[in-house]
């Protein structure tokens, strides 16, 4: 299978250069990789072009500088650089962070499970941290034998996490690609089980994250989570329950009504149809009375 990977990427001149030759030493070969600028203004520009040249597998491409939106940003980037391909050469699409270190057999045990897996229509590895002080010298050794690198607990297991993912190219276009929005990595998740196909991850895969999730927006977690349910089509009474749910697991009431009162403030239209709308409402419902 070939894969198309698209890295958006933003002042990441201390991250970039590893993500890049961590897929340049990838075992499987049969990708092509567009590199998505948009607007550094550190070196990130200069780093990727100097990594490209020679090197038909890679391509950067230069955006201007984009207005700042969780989501939605780093999906229009995305979407950029899907524009410069033509997918129907392509088999499996593929949307990659740029502070990520793929260990050298990613792809290949990627490929693997699409090859197998008719109905697999995303797989990933697992996202793991390390908290304290990243040694460049061990960048690319994976053996972690003092079990240094940990599970980034933001999701369970089971969940194709936004850092790594990567579609079967059916699967991409029959969910119509992702969804401009806060919580576009869950709904891709959702509309992939709408429509018939299996979210995989590979449990014994890892990749290194060189930069902890969203630690920018810790401080605003009640506000995206109003955001959030608004984006998946939750009614009220769902948004309520899950609103409830979660202030009751942080112990914090303020949380439960900064989620109702953000949530109420959207206006804008959702970027779901009404029977994408429709199924995720079911399954959420569902979900909810089948956990302990």
């Amino acid at each position: 299978m070939k894969f198309l990977i698209i890295i958006p990427t933003h002042n990441e001149e201390k991250n970039i250069l590893f993500t890049l030759k961590s897929l340049e030493n990838q075992t499987f070969q049969d990708f092509f990789c567009v590199i998505v600028n948009d607007g550094s203004t550190d070196k990130t520009k200069e780093i990727v072009e100097r990594f490209a040249q020679g090197n038909s597998k890679f391509k950067i491409q230069n955006l201007e500088l984009s207005e700042h939106e969780p989501g939605a940003k780093v999906v229009r980037t995305f979407n950029k650089g899907l524009e410069t391909v033509d997918v129907k050469e392509f088999d499996i699409i593929c949307k990659f962070d740029a502070d990520i270190i793929f260990p050298t057999n990613y792809l290949k045990k990627i490929d693997k499970v699409y090859e197998n897996n008719p109905k697999a229509g995303m797989v990933s590895g697992l996202v793991k941290i390390k908290k304290s002080i990243f040694e460049k010298a061990l960048a690319f050794d994976f053996k972690d034998d003092k079990h240094q690198w940990k599970f980034e607990n933001l999701s369970s297991k089971n969940h194709v996490r936004g850092p790594i993912k990567s579609y079967r190219k059916e699967c991409f276009l029959e969910m119509n690609g992702l969804r401009p929005v806060l919580g576009w990595d869950n709904i891709d998740v959702m509309l992939t089980k709408k429509n018939g196909w299996e979210a995989i991850t590979i449990k014994d895969l890892w990749v290194k994250h060189l930069r902890m999730t969203a630690f920018q927006y810790k401080n605003q977690k009640a506000e995206k989570l109003g955001e959030y349910f608004y984006n998946i089509g939750l009614s009220v009474p769902l948004m309520l329950i899950s609103s409830a749910k979660s202030s009751f697991k942080n112990k914090s009431i303020n949380e439960f009504f900064t989620t109702v009162i953000t949530y109420l403030k959207q206006k804008d239209e959702r970027k779901l149809s009404k029977d994408e709308i429709r199924f995720i409402r079911n399954l959420r419902w569902k979900q909810m009375f089948s956990k302990k």
